[in-house]
C-alpha cells in the first residue's frame, strides 16, 4: 500500500479538469476583454450588430470545441509537444477523422515528416 492518497492518474485527471474549466467554458460577457487587443481581432473593422454577431460566433466555436484537456495534460506530462503535422481523412469533401501528432522536442523535422507520411501511406493502403 502506498503512503500517497492519490496516483499520478488522479493528478492528471485533476489537471485535465482544470484545463477544461479554464479553456472550454466561454462566457459571452468576457468576450470583449478576451478579444480586444488580440492580433486576430484587431483587423475587424465592423461595429454594432455585425460585431456582436461575430463575437457570438467566436463564443459558439469555443462552446463546440472538443474537450482535449486530458490529451493536452498527458502530452505535457510525457514531455511531448503538439505541432502542425496532421492527417485528415475525408469522404464527400467532409472530414471524417483527423489525427494530430505530438513529438519529443529533440526529434528532427525530417523524422517527424517521415513518420507522418508513413502513417498516412499505411492508412491509405487500407482504405
Amino acid at each position: 500500500m502506498t503512503d500517497q492518497p492519490y496516483t499520478i492518474d488522479d493528478l492528471r485527471d485533476a489537471a485535465a479538469l482544470m484545463h477544461y474549466s479554464l479553456t472550454i467554458h466561454p462566457n459571452p460577457a468576457d468576450a470583449d476583454a478576451v478579444l480586444s487587443g488580440h492580433p486576430a481581432w484587431d483587423h475587424v473593422e465592423v461595429g454594432g450588430d455585425e460585431e456582436d454577431q461575430l463575437r457570438e460566433s467566436v463564443v459558439e466555436l469555443v462552446s463546440r470545441a472538443a474537450d482535449v484537456s486530458a490529451w493536452a495534460v498527458n502530452l505535457g506530462a510525457d514531455g511531448l509537444q503538439p505541432e502542425e503535422h496532421q492527417i485528415t481523412l475525408g469522404a464527400d469533401e467532409k472530414p471524417i477523422a483527423r489525427i494530430h501528432f505530438a513529438f519529443e522536442p529533440g526529434m528532427p523535422d525530417e523524422m517527424r515528416t517521415a513518420l507522418v507520411e508513413g502513417i498516412g501511406e499505411a492508412i491509405a493502403d487500407h482504405l
